[in-house]
């Protein structure tokens, strides 16, 4: 991988040198890439810079061969105050916003352990690729808390609120074959093979139309937020606004003089 445009103490962003339009998040906090404020911070940065860079179309969060994130760093948090920990949770969750809400295709490569915060990292990408020998979990109830980084609400959004509380007040482990089987993994793969195939997953959409992808994920991602009247309301502005696009003209054009599957984008 080829180093762009951002390198923290624990965050840098990289292109992946077969697919220069992906980005590549990649956490290097050693051991275990348990998350601190600087990691966190680093995180909110990295999301920052590749909503904003026109080269990138798709986006790889990874932690590297042997571990995704195996959860926030208990060291750094266990004698703070409740006033300590409303800014610190604040900041947790507003740099995994800031992940969901990069307006391209997001996949998680998950190895190892992605555990409590490192769940709702991943949680907050669009897909997740698990390697076979992967461990996913929210355990915060067993050191008397509860998740605080959107395990309650981005969990049951995608598995459902009756597996995200057994999960959510077991916090026990699930292992990669149920992960797939309740929607949690969108793939799984040898471990070795996680970082080749969560790229895979997302160049797919790197030629893709940038302009409407962003629509489509916001459509999406708002209309879960909503009753469904609000939620056809985003869509119906979303797809009346990419008429104004290039993309959109080209789409058309394409399609009535070549048929299907030929466009070529330029994401404006």
């Amino acid at each position: 991988m080829e180093e762009v445009e951002f390198v923290g103490e624990f965050v840098r962003v990289e292109t992946d040198p077969d697919h220069p339009a992906v980005a590549v998040i990649r956490l290097d906090r050693p051991k275990v890439n348990a998350l601190n404020a600087v990691l966190t911070a680093e995180i909110a940065e990295a999301a920052t810079r590749v909503s904003a860079d026109p080269a990138v179309r798709a986006v790889v969060l990874y932690g590297g061969e042997r571990v995704f994130v195996a959860g926030a760093d208990i060291k750094e948090m266990a004698d703070r105050t409740h006033a300590e920990m409303l800014e610190y949770g604040r900041n947790l969750q507003n740099a995994l916003t800031l992940v969901s809400r990069i307006p391209k295709p997001v996949v998680a490569a998950v190895t190892g352990y992605a555990l409590g915060g490192g769940l709702e990292l991943a949680l907050a990408a669009d897909f997740r690729v698990v390697g076979e020998g992967a461990r996913l979990g929210v355990p915060e109830i067993q050191l008397g808390v509860i998740p605080g980084a959107g395990g309650t609400q981005r969990l049951p959004r995608l598995i459902g609120p009756a597996r995200a509380k057994e999960m959510i007040f077991s916090g026990r482990h699930v292992r990669a074959e149920e992960a797939g089987r309740i929607g949690l993994a969108d793939e799984i793969v040898p471990d070795g093979d996680v970082y080749r195939a969560a790229v895979a997953l997302v160049a797919r959409y790197a030629e893709g139309p940038a302009v409407a992808l962003a629509a489509a994920k916001e459509a999406v991602d708002r209309g879960l937020e909503t009753d469904l009247d609000s939620g056809l309301e985003i869509e119906r502005l979303h797809f009346a606004g990419l008429f104004a696009t290039e993309d959109q003209k080209n789409g058309m054009r394409s399609f009535v003089e070549q048929g299907p599957g030929k466009a070529v984008f330029n994401g404006r």
